[in-house]
């Protein structure tokens, strides 16, 4: 098992890297190259770049991962291609994607996008809060020690 990381606007890679590296797991990071950085990380965790385009990062995650991986992204076309593929897939406010949410979400999404496209105003997402870190730090610790 590895844990792939869409890690561009990520909030939880440091738990995401201390965990997994507790647990001996492979944590990979995709990332673009605008996001470049010379910062060592720890054994076991490695980063890939990608190029800038919209979504490079989620090809290269669903071309490297397979069935009984863990991917963690907010991104909800991604999740759903991971569920496919027979991932688990993790949002870093600490839910888990399931075949039986995803299609409610991208319907949000889609939903959001059209009032968007029609010149309406829609909320963005609440701000990420201390809770919200421990929250998903418990859920990851879960599914990692499965």
């Amino acid at each position: 098992m590895k844990v792939y990381v869409d890690a561009d606007a990520c909030p939880v890679k440091d738990i995401i890297i201390s965990e997994g590296t507790y647990a001996e797991l492979p944590v990979i990071l995709v990332t673009s190259f605008s996001h470049f950085s010379n910062a060592d990380q720890p054994s076991g965790v490695e980063t890939i770049y990608v190029d800038s385009g919209a979504d490079a990062a989620d090809y290269r995650i669903m071309r490297l991962a397979v069935a009984g991986d863990i991917i963690v992204t907010q991104d909800y076309g991604l999740a759903s291609l991971g569920l496919a593929k027979g991932c688990t897939v993790l949002h870093h406010m600490g839910f888990t994607y399931t075949n039986e949410n995803i299609d409610q979400l991208l319907q949000t999404r889609y939903l959001s996008a059209m009032a968007r496209k029609g010149g309406k105003r829609t909320k963005g997402p609440k701000p990420f809060t201390a809770e919200d870190r421990e929250q998903f730090r418990a859920l990851f610790k879960e599914v990692i020690s499965c």
